[in-house]
């Protein structure tokens, strides 16, 4: 699958630690950017060496839900989680191509996202996960209802598999977010998910 050159990261990662494993398949990825939750934010140590990766490596490094740290730490932008109902001003003044990207589940949580100043959607979950139960599942169909007539980037989001990225193809969607695909990859590159 050819995803869209024009927006710079095809792949989120979700982290709140590195480790040899995750280092060894994260520079396999070409567009990778991880996101870090700052609930963890207590071990600043993890977080650190998070940071230290992605500036190393050149790769993006957004936090959930924390403005505040993201600046401080000159990070490349925000996450703002689905159930966030802080208004977020246009912050894209205070660093060159900061970016502020929503989660959301519905198409009401889209209108509210773009409200609060962001340029993309991780749209979740498309696929079944432990997180979610049956009924909560957008699949295929539904993920495409609810973006279709969307006018900013969406990603997909939510029990993103080997067995099923490639289903991915189906949608509009810009990229994949993820956290188990990056621990299990077991080729060389991942551009041969979309063959």
């Amino acid at each position: 699958m050819q995803f869209n050159k024009c927006y710079q990261e095809n792949f989120y990662f979700f982290t709140t630690y590195i480790s040899e494993q995750i280092i060894k398949n994260v520079v396999k990825f070409k567009n990778i950017a991880i996101i870090y939750d700052d609930k963890y934010i207590d071990n600043e140590n993890n977080f650190l060496k998070i940071k230290n990766f992605c500036k190393i490596n050149n790769i993006k490094f957004f936090i959930i839900d924390n403005l505040k740290l993201a600046i401080k730490y000159k990070l490349d932008g925000l996450i703002i989680s689905h159930d966030n109902k802080r208004t977020y001003l246009n912050v894209s003044s205070y660093k060159k191509n900061f970016k502020i990207i929503g989660k959301a589940h519905s198409q009401n949580e889209y209108f509210f996202k773009i409200k609060q100043n962001c340029t993309a959607i991780l749209l979740s979950p498309i696929f079944q996960n432990l997180k979610y139960n049956t009924s909560k599942i957008l699949t295929i169909s539904k993920f495409n209802q609810i973006s279709k007539n969307w006018k900013i980037d969406v990603y997909a989001l939510g029990g993103i598999n080997f067995e099923n990225i490639k289903k991915i193809k189906m949608t509009k969607a810009k990229g994949v977010g993820f956290i188990s695909l990056i621990s299990n990859l077991k080729i060389k590159k991942p551009a041969l998910f979309f063959k």
